[in-house]
């Protein structure tokens, strides 16, 4: 079963593109949440402990940016 992968983004957010481009390649349905769009988003992503974007979340762990640690992300994804 895959689990809930979200991506916490804003529009014109290059880093936040690069980030959905791996995920999709990578075969990992995921839920794109824009901050400026909905000021909740916002608030969960600072829950987190990050103030931008993109943070990726899977399960309960968060990482921000297009970092080596979305690798690992997206292993427990796939996983």
């Amino acid at each position: 079963m895959n689990k809930l992968v979200i991506v916490y983004t804003t529009k014109d957010c290059i880093e936040c593109t690069m980030v959905k481009k791996v995920l999709t390649e990578e075969g990992i349905v995921f839920e794109s949440r824009d901050v400026m769009a909905n000021p909740e988003y916002q608030e969960e992503v600072e829950k987190y402990g990050f103030l931008g974007v993109p943070v990726t979340v899977v399960e309960n762990r968060a990482v921000k940016g297009f970092t080596n640690e979305l690798k690992d992300l997206i292993e427990l994804a796939k996983n």
